[in-house]
């Protein structure tokens, strides 16, 4: 029972902090607006498996490593930042671009593919994700976890990332929002750049201010 509840704690924490909005909502919510559902729900199984990464190493004991080698954090800033700034710069210049419809299975399965791997690198590229992994894992999981529950936390991580994701991107790719994404595409995809890009500064600058 106190087994479980740990579990509970430590998923209901992990879930407060999907909610939160933050770079991976706006990837799932735009990608799910600009080019379709599906698109959306791959970006957002996208997600679950950077959380599910996030959770293994974790639980594999980076935290410790981040908190006794300072350069490997400040790396992981950095480079998240620049990958923040990319993807920042790309939406931002593309706003005026009108949306291609793929015409073929081909095409379709090179989309989702590509929003597969948004979703994953955009999770990927918040090192504090990491940190809050680490810090609420620490806080609420007992230290002598055992077999089973080690093995079955990374699945329940994904369900729990996943599946917010999937929500945004069923709510967000309703027809009713997908026509207000494409009359007001130039200034959405503006505002989307300009969160990205505010996130990666402050990734990147934190990472320069770093002793």
């Amino acid at each position: 029972m106190e087994l479980t509840l740990s579990l509970a704690g430590v998923l209901g924490a992990l879930l407060i902090g999907a909610i939160s909005p933050g770079p991976s909502f706006v990837l799932v919510a735009r990608t799910s607006m600009a080019a379709s559902r599906i698109d959306g729900l791959f970006a957002a199984v996208g997600m679950g498996v950077g959380g599910v990464i996030f959770s293994v190493v974790v639980l594999l004991g980076l935290q410790a490593v981040l908190a006794n080698v300072p350069w490997i954090y400040f790396t992981l800033k950095l480079a998240g930042g620049l990958y923040l700034l990319y993807l920042a710069v790309r939406i931002w210049g593309g706003a005026k671009e009108q949306i291609a419809v793929h015409s073929s299975e081909e095409g379709i399965q090179s989309s989702v593919r590509k929003s597969f791997f948004l979703g994953l690198f955009t999770q990927l590229s918040n090192p504090k994700t990491a940190v809050v992994y680490g810090s609420i894992i620490a806080a609420l999981l007992p230290h002598n976890l055992p077999l089973a529950a080690t093995v079955a936390f990374p699945f329940l991580v994904f369900l729990v990332e996943a599946g917010w994701y999937s929500i945004v991107a069923l709510a967000l790719s309703a027809e009713s929002s997908r026509t207000v994404y494409l009359r007001s595409k130039v200034h959405i995809d503006r505002f989307a750049g300009g969160v990205l890009g505010f996130i990666g500064l402050k990734l990147v600058s934190a990472a320069r201010s770093a002793p």
